[in-house]
């Protein structure tokens, strides 16, 4: 337990740094990706300080010349990290409110283009989602965590409906992703950590085209059973029917 405390506390220190560093950056040179490659190096020195080691799967499936919406399943604080270092490119955050409330931090999160959403507020969810689009026009790719929250027992709790909504009417893929183990590492509501290794499973686009807003409980099933059945394979190819393993790299 020191041991998790130290490292927390070390942790916390490595963000406000960083944070400080991407709000102050924008000064010097403006610009969305910066800041974002500087999230990007925060999330691999605190994956490096923690001793996680991540396996990526499918890192081919991710689009370079479209924008895409990323969407992973939710068990961890740690989930944050392993997509923002291990997804390649550009992409937006969608972030709860609840982050935005973070001195500096938010200031930075702001600075990267990343767009808050309040879930409890129909209206204000509905702004955040607009914004979204504006990015996706802008050619810029999105992600987000469909079950709103971190998962208390490990398991894949329903979706949201909000982002397959913003999907159908933008006409941009989905990109499921499974991440396996984040759990074990760091579980909701403590702040033990455990050193150890995470799988994150990339699986091909969904094409949206298909759906309309009336269908879109088909297409929320659809990325969903993606996510599950990739999940409970354990990030194994010979039981793993749905993600793409060529190029399989141990990061």
């Amino acid at each position: 337990m020191i041991r998790s405390l130290l490292l927390v506390l070390i942790a916390v220190a490595v963000t406000a740094f960083i944070s400080i560093c991407a709000s102050l950056f924008p000064l010097v040179s403006p610009g969305e990706n910066k800041v974002h490659r500087i999230a990007n190096i925060w999330a691999r020195m605190l994956l490096w300080l923690t001793r996680t080691r991540v396996t990526v799967i499918g890192g081919e499936n991710v689009l370079k010349d479209r924008p895409q919406i990323f969407m992973a399943n939710h068990q961890s604080d740690f989930d944050i990290l392993i997509v923002l270092a291990h997804i390649p490119g550009q992409f937006r955050w969608i972030v709860k409110k609840e982050l935005f409330k973070i001195p500096v931090f938010s200031k930075a999160m702001r600075n990267a283009g990343y767009i808050e959403i309040d879930r409890q507020n129909h209206e204000k969810a509905m702004k955040s989602l607009d914004e979204a689009a504006r990015k996706i026009r802008e050619g810029k790719s999105v992600c987000t965590f469909p079950e709103g929250t971190r998962s208390k027992d490990g398991t894949i709790k329903p979706f949201k409906q909000g982002m397959f909504h913003l999907a159908i009417k933008a006409g941009v893929p989905i990109v499921p992703i499974s991440i396996i183990g984040a759990h074990e590492i760091m579980p909701k509501r403590t702040l033990k950590v455990r050193p150890g290794r995470i799988t994150m499973i990339i699986d091909r686009p969904v094409d949206v085209s298909g759906y309309t807003i009336e269908t879109r409980g088909e297409l929320i099933e659809r990325v969903r059973g993606v996510i599950i059945r990739n999940f409970e394979s354990g990030g194994n190819p010979a039981a793993e029917p749905e993600a793409a393993v060529r190029g399989m790299k141990a990061l």
